[in-house]
């Protein structure tokens, strides 16, 4: 069977041999060194001034709206919009922290909110905040979207967890909003086996992070920050400023070892992204094509394409079956995502209000006639055709 991903990371054997040097000769395996380097190695490549590392790309997600809640930017009650078309650790944190989670349908052909999606969101409801998912590799007009943030005064936060390495209009995505959360899982585009990090240019919301992924203390502050932090709360002893909880908190934190394959994966990255978007200009030339079977998917926008996974919208539910039967112990196939979020049954519970309000919606076929593949690194000629055979013959 061709997985979703091969290997739990990229050049396994070597990393695993560094790994085990690493554990064995590491002072600490809590979060220390490594990490930080990491953030610093990320921040560089992301083009952000800041990167905080996180357990997972749900924690930063998480994070994200904790910080925003304890800034003061956003507060309980208010209305966040988000892509319908998403993974429920996008919308969670919404409801866990008392957000009215608004979702917005996506396009069929980007799967992806765009701007004329938005905008008869914005008649009718008050978003303080949009929780924009950049999914799978793909957005739609974003450049837009933030234009009508920025004169709406909405805050622009972009999960792109599947999205690493895209670049549009000259910007990689991660690089509209105030922040964006990344995912290091096994199966995304670079793995730490369970990782992620959030990215943003605004100092004062990075270190609100790093409190957030610590309990609520000061611990992995710069002296700078930990001073002030200290003097505004009149935290004068050292004995008890290690044990401050300065506001809100979660246990967010990643280990070295996590950091430490961080930075021997980072090495690899853009080698990473460039064979996913080679395996997908062929898959999706031959698949795509037919337009009989399958929606088409617009992607000749995007400067540049890095996605974990090839989607796939069927005309019919006839046809994606058929496909799901040919599939079978062939090729490790999913559905898109985590599908269409008002139809999962957390949503239906905790936001009814909103269960109803996309009719005939595209994330809502999406859901019930879609499915994706894997496109991973080490791909060989031999399964692109084996899954171009299945899919497009």
């Amino acid at each position: 069977m061709i997985k979703l991903i091969k290997s739990t990371f990229y050049q396994e054997e070597k990393t695993k041999r560094d790994l085990i040097k690493f554990i064995r000769s590491a002072k600490i395996l809590s979060f220390g060194p490594e990490c930080e380097k990491f953030e610093r190695n990320f921040a560089k490549y992301q083009g952000r001034n800041h990167c905080v590392m996180l357990n997972s790309g749900s924690s930063a997600n998480l994070a994200i709206i904790q910080a925003l809640l304890n800034l003061e930017k956003i507060k309980k009650g208010d209305l966040v919009g988000f892509s319908a078309l998403t993974w429920s650790t996008n919308v969670m944190p919404l409801i866990q922290l008392g957000l009215e989670a608004v979702p917005i349908d996506v396009e069929l052909d980007t799967l992806n909110v765009s701007s004329s999606k938005l905008l008869p969101v914005l008649r009718k409801y008050n978003l303080k905040l949009l929780f924009l998912t950049n999914l799978l590799g793909f957005c739609d007009d974003i450049e837009k979207i933030k234009a009508i943030c920025k004169n709406k005064k909405i805050i622009l936060i972009e999960d792109n967890c599947e999205s690493l390495g895209t670049t549009y209009k000259g910007t990689k995505l991660g690089n509209y909003g105030l922040a964006s959360s990344f995912s290091f899982y096994v199966g995304h585009h670079m793995s730490t086996v369970e990782g992620g990090a959030v990215c943003t240019d605004s100092e004062q919301l990075a270190v609100m992070l790093r409190i957030v992924r610590a309990h609520g203390w000061d611990r992995n502050l710069s002296l700078m920050h930990q001073t002030e932090i200290r003097q505004k709360h009149k935290i004068n002893l050292f004995f008890y400023s290690r044990y401050t909880f300065y506001d809100l908190g979660f246990n967010l934190r990643p280990t070295e070892i996590a950091g430490f394959l961080g930075n021997i994966q980072i090495k690899y990255l853009s080698e990473i992204t460039k064979k996913r978007n080679f395996n997908f200009l062929q898959l999706a030339k031959a698949i795509y094509s037919r337009s009989d079977r399958f929606y088409p998917i617009r992607y000749g926008h995007i400067d540049f394409l890095s996605n974990f996974a090839v989607p796939i919208i069927c005309k019919s539910a006839k046809i994606r079956s058929e496909l799901v039967k040919r599939c079978n112990w062939k090729i490790e196939i999913r559905p898109v995502v985590g599908g269409d979020m008002t139809k999962q049954p957390f949503f239906a519970k905790y936001m009814k209000k909103y269960e109803n309000i996309l009719k005939n919606s595209n994330s809502k076929l999406i859901h019930e006639q879609g499915l994706y593949f894997g496109n991973n690194p080490e791909l060989t000629a031999e399964e692109i055709q084996q899954i171009i055979n299945v899919f497009a013959n």
